[in-house]
C-alpha cells in the first residue's frame, strides 16, 4: 500500500480536515490545524506531502519522525499540528486495513466508556447558573467555564470577586456531586492567579485550566505549592519535550490537544510521560469530529485518562456544528455525560465527504478575537 495524495478542506466553522489517499482505496482522515491560522497550517501539510507521497501508510512511527525532525528546524504550533493531523490519518488507515479501532492498536481499552465535560458560556452568576443545570440535565457530570473575560495584570477587588461569584453561582446550581472546571485561558497574570486560586478553594472546582501563560510554565511550581486547586496545562505545548519540565512542576493534569501536539502517536507519549509524574490527562479539544473521535480513541487506551473535553454546541461552532460533518453522527453523541466505544474501524467515524467538499467549496476566514483595555492595551483572548 503506498500514500496517494493527500487533499485539505478548510471548513466552517474554524477547521481544517485532511483526507490521505492510498493505491489501494483506504482512506485517511485527520484535522491538522491551529484556530486562526488555518491556512498557514495547510501550506505546512501541502510541503510535508513531498515526503509521504509513495510512502507506506503503515510505516507510522517512521513516518512521524521524519515529518517531526527530518527538515532540521522542529515543533511549534504550524508544523506539529501539520504532523498532528498526518498522524491521525494514518491511524485511520492502520485501523481500516487491521479492521480495529485505534485504540485495540494502542493496546486495547482500558476503560468501558469515557467522561464527557460540557462547555458553558454567560458573563453573569445567574446565566451561567442556568447554563450550567441545562448541560446537566442532558447527562452530564461535569461542566467546564471561562474563569473572567480579559483582566489586567492586578485586578481590583470588585473584578476578583466576580470570578468568585460566577464560580459559586455554578457550584450553588449543580450542587457538591457535579464537577467544575475553570478556565483562566492565561488571562491571569501570575499574581493574580496567586491571588484567585486559594478564594476558588471552597467552591472545589476540578481544576483550573491556564492558570498562566505557557512562557510563564516556570511559575507553576509556585503556584501549586500554594493552593489546594488542581492545576492544568498543556493545549499550547506541542510535544513530550515542551511537557517534560512542566510534568515536574506539579500541576495535576496535562492537556496536550491531539491536533496540535504531534497527533496520536505523540499524544500517546505524553501521556505515558505524564503517568510516571502522577499526572492526569484531560485532553483540549474545542475541535471538529475527526479530532474528537482521536482524542476519544487515545482516552479509551489510557490508564491516567481524567476527562474529555468536547465542542457541541460551543459557542465557537457559528453555522457548522461537530455532528454536522459525519453521515452517522451516533459514535459521538454522549448517553449520561459519557462517550461509548467507538466500534467502528479505524478513528470510528465515517466523514461526509459530500458535506465537506461542499463546505470547502466556501471555506472560512476564522480570527481569534482582539481585546484591548480602557487604555488602548492588549489583553489576553
Amino acid at each position: 500500500m503506498k500514500i496517494t495524495k493527500l487533499t485539505t478542506y478548510l471548513v466552517a466553522p474554524r477547521w481544517l480536515f485532511l483526507r490521505v489517499d492510498t493505491d489501494e482505496g483506504v482512506t485517511g482522515w485527520g484535522e491538522p490545524v491551529v484556530e486562526g491560522r488555518a491556512e498557514t497550517v495547510a501550506s505546512a501539510v501541502e510541503e510535508l506531502a513531498e515526503i509521504l507521497m509513495g510512502e507506506d501508510p503503515l510505516r507510522i512511527e517512521d513516518l512521524w519522525q521524519q515529518l517531526f525532525k527530518g527538515g532540521f528546524y522542529r515543533g511549534g504550533p504550524i508544523l506539529s499540528s501539520a504532523v498532528a493531523g498526518i498522524d491521525q490519518a494514518l491511524w485511520d488507515i492502520a485501523g481500516k486495513v487491521h479492521g480495529v479501532p485505534v485504540h485495540h492498536l494502542l493496546g486495547g481499552p482500558v476503560r468501558d466508556r469515557v467522561r464527557m465535560y460540557a462547555w458553558i458560556g454567560g458573563d453573569e452568576p445567574a446565566e451561567v447558573a442556568d447554563l450550567a443545570r441545562e448541560q446537566i440535565a442532558a447527562g452530564f457530570t461535569a461542566v467546564k467555564m471561562n474563569g473572567s473575560g480579559p483582566m489586567a495584570a492586578i485586578e481590583t477587588a470588585a473584578r476578583t470577586r466576580e470570578v468568585v461569584d460566577r464560580l459559586a453561582a455554578v457550584r450553588d446550581a449543580i450542587g457538591p456531586e457535579r464537577d467544575i472546571v475553570v478556565d483562566f485561558h492565561g488571562r491571569m497574570s501570575t499574581a493574580m492567579s496567586r491571588r484567585l486560586l486559594p478564594l476558588l478553594e471552597p467552591l472545589f472546582p476540578l481544576f483550573v485550566e491556564e492558570p498562566v501563560l505557557p512562557e510563564f510554565a516556570r511559575d507553576l511550581r509556585a503556584l501549586a505549592e500554594s493552593t489546594a486547586v488542581p492545576l492544568a496545562t498543556g493545549e499550547r505545548l506541542y510535544s513530550r519535550w515542551d511537557f517534560r519540565d512542566v510534568l515536574s512542576t506539579g500541576i495535576a493534569v496535562a492537556q496536550p490537544d491531539v491536533s496540535h501536539a504531534g497527533g496520536i502517536s505523540e499524544v500517546r507519549r505524553i501521556a505515558a510521560m505524564a503517568e510516571s509524574y502522577d499526572v492526569a490527562m484531560a485532553p483540549h479539544c474545542p475541535l471538529g469530529p475527526i479530532a474528537l473521535a482521536a482524542s476519544l480513541q487515545i482516552a479509551f487506551a489510557t490508564p491516567n485518562f481524567l476527562i474529555q473535553e468536547q465542542s457541541v454546541g460551543i459557542h465557537y461552532n457559528v453555522g457548522n456544528d461537530v455532528l454536522d460533518y459525519l453521515l452517522d453522527p451516533a459514535p459521538l453523541r454522549f448517553v449520561d455525560g459519557y462517550a461509548n466505544p467507538l466500534v467502528g474501524a479505524g478513528l470510528g467515524i465515517e466523514v461526509d465527504v459530500a458535506a465537506v467538499e461542499r463546505a470547502a467549496e466556501i471555506g472560512h476566514r476564522w480570527r481569534g478575537t482582539i481585546w484591548r483595555a480602557a487604555d488602548g492595551s492588549l489583553r489576553e483572548w
